[in-house]
């Protein structure tokens, strides 16, 4: 299967670059240049280019090409959609659409979030460009026949990303090195929050089963682990694999947005409320 992935060496995209080429698929990356901190794996073809800012160009680079599946891990608002929909209406018969399921409702009105549950976030602009993202992907279904999957992962990490709420995702060996030498760490709201992480390595074996597959045309899927867990039991994780003693304060989420408004959507948003997914 010939796959292009625009973006393709984050931090999800880079384990499922690297399980399409062990699968045998001929992957191509659009990306602006080879990443060093998620390198292509070998065998992948490096299409150079900015996606946000060299449409004309691209759209000349692309010219001969056609491909099973095309998915985009790096668009984020509807003029990037639109721009992949100019792209690729005639050259994939399959676009996948990296959403989040930080899109469903918040807060959420039952436990369990399923892939019917509603697109509605007030707290996170991010979320609701997700939401624009995919309204405009499933206008252009109905009435292109644009051959659109939706994707909605959660908080998923890997090798070099410590899933912790409230650490910086940037610079997540801050918070290790604030364990390690017994100072407290905030676990926001009570820790008692429910919430679901998600391997990349594990959303990989996922989207791989969706790329190809005409079933998934027209669908929306959310690719999570099936493992539940407290706020309080994950820093417990932590704290144990370490090996030294926790020393955590809860603070009221609310509290920790008014004296830092930049954490209102990832957290009033996000992570403040239980995300438990149906299968």
């Amino acid at each position: 299967m010939k796959i292009l992935f625009i973006g393709g060496t984050g931090l999800i995209s880079s384990a499922c670059s690297e399980l399409a080429v062990q699968r045998g698929h001929e992957l191509f990356v659009l990306n602006r240049s080879a990443s060093t901190k998620y390198p292509l794996p070998a065998g992948a073809t490096l299409l150079k280019g900015d996606i946000h800012s060299e449409e004309p160009r691209l759209a000349s680079l692309l010219t001969g090409y056609r491909f099973e599946a095309v998915v985009d891990w790096i668009a984020f608002t509807v003029e990037d959609i639109e721009r992949d929909i100019r792209l690729f209406q005639d050259r994939t018969d399959q676009f996948v659409f990296i959403s989040s399921t930080s899109a469903y409702q918040k807060p959420p009105q039952h436990y369990l979030i399923t892939e019917e549950t509603p697109l509605e976030n007030p707290f996170w602009e991010y979320s609701r460009n997700k939401i624009a993202c995919e309204s405009v992907l499933t206008i252009a279904y109905r009435s292109e026949n644009f051959p659109i999957t939706i994707v909605r992962p959660s908080l998923t990490y890997g090798p070099t990303q410590i899933p912790l709420i409230g650490a910086s995702w940037s610079h997540p060996w801050t918070v290790i090195d604030r364990m390690k030498r017994g100072l407290k760490v905030i676990v926001p709201g009570d820790g008692t929050s429910l919430w679901t992480l998600t391997w990349n390595a594990d959303f990989a074996k996922g989207l791989m089963g969706l790329l190809g597959n005409k079933k998934a045309i027209g669908e929306v899927f959310h690719i999570t682990s099936d493992e539940v867990l407290s706020w309080d039991q994950i820093f417990l994780e932590v704290y144990q694999a370490l090996g030294v003693e926790p020393n955590v304060v809860h603070i009221p989420s609310e509290l920790i947005v008014a004296h830092d408004p930049s954490q209102l959507g990832t957290l009033i948003g996000d992570k403040s409320y239980s995300s438990t997914f149906a299968p």
